[in-house]
């Protein structure tokens, strides 16, 4: 019972201070001009607010602080150690956030910061030692160090990434993120053996923050997140480590923005352009232009696919069953991109 109210209380708390942070973000932005520019990647006509994200960081922040006061569970001894990873490094690549929408850092000073930023989490002992072989359905060996930063590193980055370039549509990065956040939540709580009580707080407050910021942001949104969305893919790609390397769950969750960034990087390099360099080419700019569909109809697309892969994590504990399903899952997916090519290019042919 203590449990269900922590549950409520951390819930509660970041839904409410992201709702009463969400008028300061606005008038922060309009004072200081951290607004979009009409006719920019999402061709809006008016210039948008876009310190969104400091509602979501605040009612995150405060919610997980609190939460270390309630009298739930503890079972892992560097927890605290990983809690002040996961503050400091939210707080650096929030505050880069902002910096990039201020002053428009270009792609190698965003990677050089997401690289020390992945590398506060490392030092905090927020890392990847090892995977759970799908097909044997035991852990492999702890990697050598060299392994382990690596990839913990390229899994921040790609997170960080994966995130940023979602956020291109009225609801879609927060709607996500509220979905991965409650899988991780009841993975955390209700799954695993003996429960990780206080770790699934941390999820459970991000998907309250990501709540309060989602009302403002869904179509038609008032505000925009602008370079929060690092902070929202860093947070997630943490808090998927933090409590047990929960990647499988993410990458099911998060699996189509994941293969669309991934698409668009092979493009880009394919034709010469710089794959980290934004552009129209993801698949929800790229649904929007076909004019068939609206941002509210490709949000709740994308909430129905990545709950339906999510939820495949909580029923079932094969780790082959989730390998086949990631792997079914791209196969459909590659099937639409193709699909959603053809239709532009037909498009374009008519028009021209």
């Amino acid at each position: 019972m203590l449990d269900i109210f922590a549950f409520i209380i951390v819930f509660c708390l970041a839904l409410s201070v992201s709702l009463v942070l969400m008028p300061v973000a606005r008038y922060l932005s309009f004072r200081f001009g951290i607004t979009s520019i009409p006719g920019g990647r999402r061709q809006e006509q008016t210039p948008m607010p876009k310190l969104g994200g400091l509602a979501i960081f605040g009612g995150f922040i405060i919610a997980i602080i609190l939460a270390q006061s309630l009298p739930v569970p503890r079972f892992d001894p560097y927890e605290i150690v990983r809690l002040s990873g996961l503050l400091i490094g939210s707080t650096v690549i929030f505050l880069l956030g902002i910096f990039d929408d201020l002053f428009e850092l270009n792609y190698f000073q965003s990677f050089l910061g997401q690289i020390i930023v992945s590398g506060i989490a490392i030092l905090f002992q927020i890392f990847i030692e090892f995977f759970n072989n799908p097909f044997t359905g035991q852990q492999t060996d702890p990697w050598s160090p060299v392994i382990t930063i690596t990839l913990t590193m390229f899994w921040l980055v790609l997170m960080m990434n994966t995130v940023n370039f979602l956020d291109g549509s009225d609801g879609l990065a927060a709607g996500v993120a509220v979905i991965a956040g409650m899988i991780l939540f009841l993975n955390s709580a209700f799954r695993l053996e003996p429960a990780q009580t206080s770790v699934s707080l941390l999820p459970l407050a991000l998907s309250g923050a990501s709540l309060g910021f989602l009302l403002h942001n869904f179509y038609p949104a008032k505000i925009y997140m602008g370079g929060s969305a690092w902070f929202l893919g860093y947070t997630l790609g943490t808090l998927s480590i933090i409590g047990g390397a929960k990647m499988a769950t993410i990458l099911l969750v998060m699996g189509l923005p994941l293969m669309d960034l991934g698409w668009q990087f092979v493009n880009r390099l394919r034709v010469g352009r710089n794959p980290f360099q934004g552009d129209r080419g993801h698949l929800h700019f790229r649904l929007l232009d076909t004019g068939r569909f609206t941002p509210r109809q490709i949000a709740l697309g994308y909430y129905m696919i990545c709950s339906m892969f999510g939820v495949l994590t909580l029923v079932t504990t094969s780790q082959l069953f989730k390998f086949i399903a990631f792997g079914v899952m791209m196969v459909f997916v590659a099937i639409g991109f193709i699909a959603v090519g053809r239709i532009t290019i037909d498009e374009q042919d008519q028009s021209s």
